[in-house]
């Protein structure tokens, strides 16, 4: 399956499978608002889709994305306050749609990846980047900040790099974004492909709900204090997907030495 949008270009290789493709080459993939506008809806709709189990986000062209275009840029210039604001909105309301997507969502940056842009590697649950992407949190540059791609890239580059970056706006390697966290994988550009197929067929091996439950679980316990809530909260968890139909399976398949029901699903 194949469709193309006017800024994407969505596929669905498998049924549980799909990918989305940012497809604005010749603006090396820069945010403007029918991208965003098209990134929340094709979000909301793949997340409603029993049958999905994992999406790869990706880019065509030179850069995976390189933040603001420069058009949109000029446009903003006349914004009033409250336009501006309504646009930061949807931009905002974009990364969370992504960030709450069920299944895992692998991002893949073969290129340059600039402001906006690491604002949407940081909400992938698994990054991989060729060795050759450069990173650049550009923003500070511009008399501008940072604000609604913050919350995702400090977690996911953590406050003391974060610190730097945000207000230095100095470009970064993908080898540092690798030893700081923010890339779980560093490839050669060669590799990245067939590493990338080999992180979405480890997710579609794994039990569909289960998958789902545990990007769940890790937004709700990350930064969670050590309570007896907690406690309670992840042993009824573990007790639900135990008694679960998918949790048995997986359980009599192992002790069974077969494979899952769901590894012929799709």
């Amino acid at each position: 399956m194949t469709d193309t949008l006017a800024t994407l270009d969505l596929r669905r290789p498998r049924p549980y499978i799909a990918e989305v493709w940012l497809h604005r080459p010749d603006v090396r993939n820069a945010f403007n608002p029918q991208l965003i506008a098209e990134l929340t809806t094709t979000f909301q709709q793949l997340g409603q889709d029993p049958e999905l189990r994992v999406v790869l986000l990706a880019g065509h062209g030179k850069a995976f994305c390189a933040g603001a275009d420069l058009n949109w840029m000029r446009a903003m210039a006349d914004y009033s306050w409250a336009q501006n604001r309504a646009d930061a909105q949807a931009l905002a309301d974009m990364l969370w749609t992504l960030h709450q997507c069920p299944v895992p969502v692998v991002g893949r940056v073969h290129g340059d990846c600039y402001a906006g842009g690491v604002g949407l590697a940081a909400v992938c649950d698994v990054l991989l980047a060729s060795d050759a992407a450069s990173f650049c949190l550009s923003e500070a540059k511009l008399g501008l900040l940072p604000a609604t791609i913050g919350p995702y890239v400090l977690r996911a580059l953590g406050e003391q790099a974060s610190r730097r970056y945000f207000t230095t706006a100095e470009r970064f390697s993908a080898a540092e974004a690798h030893r700081l966290g923010l890339v779980h994988e560093l490839c050669t550009p060669d590799t990245l492909d067939e590493r990338v197929a080999a992180v979405l067929e480890a997710v579609c091996a794994n039990g569909p709900a289960a998958v789902k439950a545990c990007k769940r679980l890790v937004q709700d316990l990350a930064g969670q204090p050590l309570s007896a809530d907690l406690r309670a909260d992840t042993a009824r968890r573990i007790a639900d997907i135990r008694a679960s139909a998918e949790g048995k399976e997986g359980v009599s398949s192992f002790l069974d030495k077969r494979p899952p029901a769901w590894r012929h699903a799709g």
